[in-house]
């Protein structure tokens, strides 16, 4: 049987950060789509609904819907959200795991396979970092239960050590690289049975938190975003999947 890998989120699942000399993005999940053809040895159709700035409850209610209608439907579809909707004053962990929980139930009603997803964990490096890490081991702990309650495979990224490093981290602080895109992609595949260690960068210097560094990263990405807020605006303003319906991955395909 064909594989067919739809993915659905936000920026994490989008591919923001692991950018493209055409200035198209990557991410995790093109590779995931590229290693399951490669170690099927055939083609696997891949399908992208993620929008950047998306909060959980359109994923839900918008891109799973529109996931579970692709023809024909899909096998594997993985899910990761909640992150933007913990930048938000307040954030109702309870309704995000409702939604989380709906989500579970309509695939597994579907017949489709679902890998949930933990984001990475920033907030090391974050202005109001210690309330977010606090947010995110709630939201973590809470598809933990979901996975074991539902048997469905999670892969934890919050809890992983290695991409707290900055090395594997954007210029935002927010978003993964191109490295730390990768590291998620093989911590996805080992979670499917796929061989091979999830990417590992070389030690490097700890990163510059030096008064104008910080200035400019304020300058460059806080004060931008906090516009956003009080405007109403979304990074994901007008914007759609990049694959919103099938593509063929070749097993040669290099992601």
């Amino acid at each position: 049987m064909t594989t067919r890998y739809v993915a659905i989120g936000d920026s994490f699942t989008e591919g923001v950060g692991d950018e493209l000399p055409d200035g198209s993005v990557r991410g995790w999940t093109d590779l995931v789509a590229a290693g399951l053809a490669a170690g099927k040895g055939e083609t696997v159709q891949y399908a992208n609904l993620a929008i950047r700035g998306r909060l959980l409850e359109p994923i839900v209610n918008e891109q799973l819907p529109a996931a579970l209608a692709l023809s024909p439907p899909p096998t594997i579809l993985t899910l990761n959200g909640g992150g933007n909707d913990m930048l938000r004053p307040g954030g109702d962990m309870l309704r995000l795991t409702e939604l989380t929980e709906r989500a579970i139930q309509r695939c597994l009603e579907a017949g489709v396979r679902m890998v949930l997803l933990s984001g990475g964990d920033p907030s090391e490096r974050l202005p109001l970092g210690a309330m977010m890490r606090r947010k995110g081991e709630a939201l973590t702990q809470s598809a933990i239960d979901l996975a074991k309650r539902y048997d469905i495979t999670f892969v934890d990224v919050f809890h992983d050590a290695e991409i707290r490093r900055a090395g594997y981290w954007s210029s935002d602080r927010l978003h993964l690289n191109a490295a730390g895109h990768r590291r998620v992609a093989g911590l996805v595949l080992g979670a499917l049975g796929y061989e091979g260690a999830a990417h590992v960068i070389d030690p490097s210097p700890n990163e510059s938190r030096r008064v104008l560094a910080e200035a400019r990263y304020y300058r460059e990405h806080v004060l931008p975003w906090l516009n956003r807020r009080v405007r109403g605006r979304s990074s994901g303003d007008n914007r759609t999947g990049k694959f919103v319906d099938w593509v063929d991955i070749n097993p040669a395909h290099k992601g």
